[in-house]
């Protein structure tokens, strides 16, 4: 059984690395530029990144690819998924060619299926889709219009299109540290048959335990943003209590009377 990845995130907004409160651009606050930001993560164990552009989800086309770029050039160890933007098949083979493990489509998914499919069609492995939710329904734009579609419906139409992997954020709990919905990450995986990367909301280093708790094969991990730039949780003790999450489900798998005698 795999162990639950840890993606730091770096959205970027107008050159500075940033997190907003609730998805809202006039409420960000600056913590540095994103070179600074990555090799931070990556001195501190860093195996991922989560990257956002920002400016590219705001206006629906990419602005921050040659900086995601040149991160990529300068850690290559680092397996960076990026997304914001990419609304079109140049645009994702552009940040596909930059060297991107994995690029995150979100708008596209509700608006333009038919180049959701395609991609997928072409780089399944390579591509993840973002599903932003608020009270359950799916918002696009940068998080600022409403799509009317349920999360977990637009999740089973995308696995029917080939997708196998979602990054499931909450956005009312993104940027304000109140923990992450963990029914809403239970609900995604129990009503599909997806990968997914639970966003939104960690405060502490309690919300990543208790999603290593879910010891579900198919949480791919957790993006963590404003608790690790605040100094809330530290990333080495998060790399470590989602490793042994792991490592205890995959312990009670291979001996389940272990798990019968210490019930969760």
């Amino acid at each position: 059984m795999k162990v639950m990845n840890i993606y730091p995130a770096i959205d970027i907004l107008q050159g500075n690395a940033v997190r907003l409160r609730q998805g809202r651009a006039s409420d960000a606050t600056v913590y540095g530029k994103p070179m600074e930001m990555a090799e931070r993560w990556f001195r501190l164990g860093a195996r991922y990144l989560h990257m956002v552009d920002l400016d590219g989800a705001f206006e629906g086309a990419p602005r921050n690819h040659g900086v995601i770029a040149e991160i990529v050039r300068t850690f290559p160890d680092l397996k960076v998924q990026a997304g914001g933007g990419i609304r079109s098949m140049a645009a994702l083979e552009g940040i596909l060619d930059a060297g991107v493990a994995r690029a995150v489509l979100g708008t596209s998914a509700v608006k333009d299926p038919a180049f959701v499919a395609d991609a997928l069609k072409h780089y399944r492995d390579r591509v993840a889709i973002g599903i932003d939710a608020r009270d359950g329904i799916v918002k696009v734009s940068g998080w600022t219009a409403d799509s009317e579609v349920a999360a977990v419906d637009l999740a089973r139409r995308l696995e029917n299109l080939g997708a196998t992997l979602v990054v499931h954020t909450d956005i009312s709990r993104d940027g304000v540290l109140s923990g992450p919905n963990i029914g809403a990450t239970k609900e995604m995986l129990e009503q599909t048959r997806l990968r997914v990367i639970a966003s939104g909301g960690v405060a502490a280093l309690d919300d990543v335990r208790a999603l290593a708790e879910l010891r579900h094969p198919r949480l791919d991990g957790v993006i963590i943003g404003k608790a690790l730039y605040e100094g809330r949780v530290e990333l080495g003790e998060a790399l470590r209590i989602a490793d042994c999450g792991f490592r205890i489900a995959n312990f009670e798998k291979r001996n389940p009377q272990s798990a019968i005698r210490n019930p969760k």
